[in-house]
């Protein structure tokens, strides 16, 4: 999740947030999840501390204005046309995908225009509500909102619970400090080193897999320290109380690029395994992931999802699936 022009006002008022803030940290999971303090140039956070809430979303993005005429024949499923709304379940803590504004109630970021663009095309109204990441598949499945966009992998274990429709692929990503003091390029390179992650990820289930390799070659394990929420993670290495954060390759390219990060940080490495993310739907919702795939193959074929990912600047840290 990277800077752009196109958000720099945004982004300027997050730094005149959060400057300075670096005073207190967050706990480990064990503790509760509000913090106190936030690192510099972290996103707001403030909204995220509370799961479920719901936020306002910053405007559609200029791509999303005109959907064709094509895109508009992506009729919306008849429950959610019925409602005239259309709920997602999104951990609003995942710059620059999923995020607060300077005001922390207005949700912004790449998966927060693409549900936007969803909406419009189905022409409904668009609520998007704070959901705390380990536990949103529950809350989908216990019908608290209509579908999930929240940067998640479409992985095997999930694909028992949902179903997902695949947008992007992304891959995993390491923020060391600037000069890369420990030599931090790869997970096997965190071997007696320690790495803040937030909990319920694939950035999580890697480390984890990384230990069982490392315990078997004999070396010394990685230290994982596991938190609620990614800002909290990042938070750890502002502080300087880790050697490393995990998270995804678009994270960690935003908070490299913040004006007020500049000089503090660099990226550990190439992208690691890029995988595909996707929105999440219920399996006994008929004829729903055809009308997500509807427009998401619209959106390719328009160039809109493509304007979404450059307008956050995702371009150089995402992989297109067409």
């Amino acid at each position: 999740m990277r800077l752009t022009s196109t958000r720099a006002l945004a982004l300027a008022s997050a730094v005149a947030l959060f400057a300075g803030a670096c005073s207190g940290g967050s706990a480990a999971t064990s503790a509760p999840a509000s913090v106190a303090a936030s690192p510099s140039a972290a996103p707001s956070a403030s909204a995220a501390a509370s799961p479920s809430a719901v936020a306002s979303t910053s405007a559609a993005p200029s791509a999303s204005a005109a959907p064709s005429a094509s895109a508009a024949a992506a009729v919306a499923p008849d429950r959610i046309k019925t409602a005239g709304k259309l709920i997602w379940c999104s951990d609003i803590s995942y710059a620059p995908e999923e995020f607060y504004a300077a005001d922390g109630k207005t949700a912004q970021g790449s998966d927060i225009d693409i549900a936007a663009h969803i909406a419009q095309v189905w022409g409904v109204t668009n609520q998007v509500d704070n959901t705390a990441f380990d536990s949103i598949i529950l809350s989908l499945n216990a019908k608290k909102c209509d579908l999930i966009i929240s940067g998640m992998n479409d992985t095997a274990d999930r694909e028992k619970q949902v179903d997902f429709v695949d947008y992007l692929k992304v891959g995993q990503g390491l923020l060391v400090p600037k000069g890369n003091p420990k030599g931090i390029h790869t997970l096997a390179d965190l071997s007696g080193k320690s790495v803040a992650v937030q909990q319920g990820t694939t950035n999580l289930d890697a480390l984890n897999a990384e230990n069982v390799t490392l315990k078997a070659a004999g070396s010394a394990p990685i230290n994982i320290q596991v938190f609620t929420q990614d800002t909290n993670a990042f938070q750890q290495l502002a502080l300087g109380r880790v050697d490393a954060y995990s998270t995804d390759s678009p994270v960690v390219a935003y908070y490299n690029s913040l004006p007020a990060n500049a000089g503090k940080y660099e990226i550990g490495g190439q992208p690691i395994a890029p995988a595909p993310i996707g929105i999440a739907m219920r399996k006994d919702d008929t004829g729903r992931k055809a009308a997500v795939q509807a427009v998401i193959d619209q959106m390719y074929a328009d160039g809109s999802l493509a304007q979404i990912v450059a307008k956050w600047g995702m371009t150089d840290a995402v992989v297109m699936l067409k």
